[in-house]
């Protein structure tokens, strides 16, 4: 994906290369890894906060994914994270 973007950067005339290409890649490589990274960590919080509420979920009282969606977003506009 990352080399991807970077073809996609200099052919569009966005990006002219005066270094090491590959360090640029790897550096984009990164930048997405950690964006993934975060995003799942989020994910695992939220599936951690749900937990209290595993009797309502099963009981029927409360949908999952309705309740798993607002309370990532709750948390994505507090710390102002942008997915």
């Amino acid at each position: 994906m990352a080399e991807s973007l970077a073809t996609r950067l200099q052919q569009d005339g966005h990006l002219e290369f005066v270094g090491d290409r590959k360090a640029f890649v790897e550096a984009i490589d990164q930048a997405i890894t950690g964006e993934l990274s975060l995003e799942d960590k989020l994910n695992g919080e939220v599936r951690q906060m749900l937990k209290a509420y595993e009797k309502q979920i099963e009981q029927g009282q409360v949908d999952y994914q309705k309740m798993f969606t607002m309370v990532k977003t709750k948390l994505v506009r507090e710390r102002g994270i942008i997915l």
